[in-house]
């Protein structure tokens, strides 16, 4: 008998889902879109799922939540533009901390699209796929596959948070209570947040601006991301 190859490299295992998984993606999904006029609906509906998520991931969705609804909407809104919009280190588009302003984001961008229309999910005209409140969309709708994402641009996801908690900046709760949906970092993982977060993302190859071009930031009036 042939012996085993205990060399063989081993294939990932594949991330592990939970029951409370799709419904505390699906609410961090509606808090992380631009604060329209049925922001209350989305809070509500929030509030309503958070009892059945676990502490860690609860805790802080209920703190933006509370926020959210003490502050007056236009107050939210300016803030959420002021925040997202204009500065770079705040972006939620997830492939920009793995690709910068690339060939390379250009081509994640339409994987993410591929893997969008293979499960059913059309976006609108003026959304990229890589918003994480997009992202966390399909992951409330296809588990498996949105998690391995979550995964994929797990330092991008943790160098947002650790940005928006240094500005003190009520969507960093958001960001506390998606991160705690996920595995805790182990040691190359912090090694990746640390890189980025010393390095940056790569630098342009394409001639394009500085951070991200207009048609791939949200409206500043407010669309739908």
């Amino acid at each position: 008998m042939k012996a085993p190859n205990l060399k063989r490299k081993l294939r990932p295992a594949t991330p592990r889902t939970e029951p409370w998984h799709p419904y505390a993606w699906q609410a961090q999904s509606l808090l992380l879109a631009y604060p329209d006029e049925d922001f209350g609906q989305k809070l509500s509906l929030a509030r309503r799922v958070a009892p059945a998520l676990p502490e860690q991931v609860r805790v802080p969705l209920l703190a933006f939540t509370a926020h959210a609804e003490r502050t007056p909407a236009a107050e939210l809104g300016a803030a959420y533009v002021a925040t997202f919009d204009h500065r770079k280190r705040c972006c939620p588009y997830l492939t920009y901390y793995a690709h910068g302003d690339t060939r390379k984001r250009g081509i994640a961008l339409l994987r993410l699209k591929q893997a969008y229309a293979r499960a059913g999910l059309r976006l609108a005209e003026d959304e990229l796929p890589d918003h994480l409140a997009v992202v966390l969309e399909f992951a409330g709708a296809e588990p498996a596959a949105g998690h391995r994402l979550l995964l994929e641009h797990r330092a991008g996801l943790e160098l947002l948070r650790l940005a928006l908690g240094e500005d003190d900046s009520p969507w960093a709760h958001l960001l506390r209570s998606v991160s705690a949906t996920l595995p805790p970092l182990k040691g190359d993982e912090r090694e990746a947040v640390a890189r980025l977060a010393a390095e940056g993302p790569p630098g342009e190859e394409v001639g394009l601006a500085p951070y991200a071009p207009p048609q791939f930031m949200p409206d500043p009036q407010g669309g739908p991301r």
